[in-house]
């Protein structure tokens, strides 16, 4: 009962978030600022606060999962997937430690995905007992297919991004092509139906909670995103929506 307590706090906390965040844009990339005190490199800080969902998962599973479960074993890899390209791929092709991050946005990052990694390994090595009928089941079924397609929307647009990077000088510029024509932020967009297709995959409270944590923080991120490209460049193209393709 005390678990379903602290992921109703953990909740609470994604909501208040939310909120704060709306108001006041998370403080790296576009829109740091100079009145922090201390600084990571930004490659250094990517890699520092997301590799903890990679190797803290992949040691929940070596110790606590059942080898023999085919189902933990496709969602540990899948999550160990994704954030193995989070962790370690993207921010060395993307970034340069010439960029720097607030060090208090890296160590909260860092507190958020051990967080999230021990209720994602409690409900899926301890509370659900999967067996080989789940593959059949419309929701993984469904789920990993929302997952694949957001996974390749994500990786494409970070694809897009870097490439516009290299070809402006490290100038921001306005991104153009895939589903940039419909949104200008394709790359969280990816990351919406990731987890989405998460949570529909594993069907348990945590799942679905690390997919309103993860609107949670970019929902706004993407608003704020948005109104920055809007103000920077003239020409930046109106019919564009924020992170929903013909919503917002």
């Amino acid at each position: 009962m005390i678990l379903y307590y602290l992921i109703f706090a953990w909740s609470l906390i994604g909501l208040i978030a939310f909120f704060y965040l709306l108001k006041e844009p998370a403080p790296y990339g576009k829109h740091i600022t100079e009145e922090h005190k201390y600084f990571l490199g930004s490659k250094t800080g990517w890699i520092l606060m997301e590799s903890p969902a990679f190797y803290l998962m992949l040691l929940f599973f070596l110790m606590f999962g059942d080898y023999e479960n085919n189902v933990q074993i496709v969602l540990t890899f899948l999550f160990c997937l994704h954030y193995f390209n989070r962790s370690f791929i993207w921010p060395i092709r993307a970034q340069t430690n010439l960029k720097k991050m607030p060090l208090k946005i890296a160590a909260s990052a860092f507190g958020f995905n051990v967080v999230n990694v021990f209720f994602q390994g409690t409900w899926i090595f301890f509370l659900i007992d999967y067996n080989e009928s789940w593959f059949l089941s419309i929701w993984f079924i469904l789920g990993l297919a929302v997952f694949f397609s957001g996974m390749i929307i994500n990786i494409i647009s970070d694809e897009i991004m870097m490439n516009l990077k290299k070809t402006s000088g490290g100038k921001y510029s306005i991104p153009r092509g895939f589903l940039f024509s419909k949104i200008s932020c394709p790359n969280y967009f990816g990351e919406f139906l990731e987890w989405l297709g998460w949570a529909l995959m594993t069907m348990n409270l945590a799942g679905f909670v690390f997919f309103f944590w993860t609107l949670a923080n970019l929902f706004p991120r993407a608003l704020s995103n948005h109104k920055w490209f809007k103000r920077e460049f003239e020409d930046y193209p109106e019919e564009r929506k924020a992170v929903i393709p013909g919503i917002i």
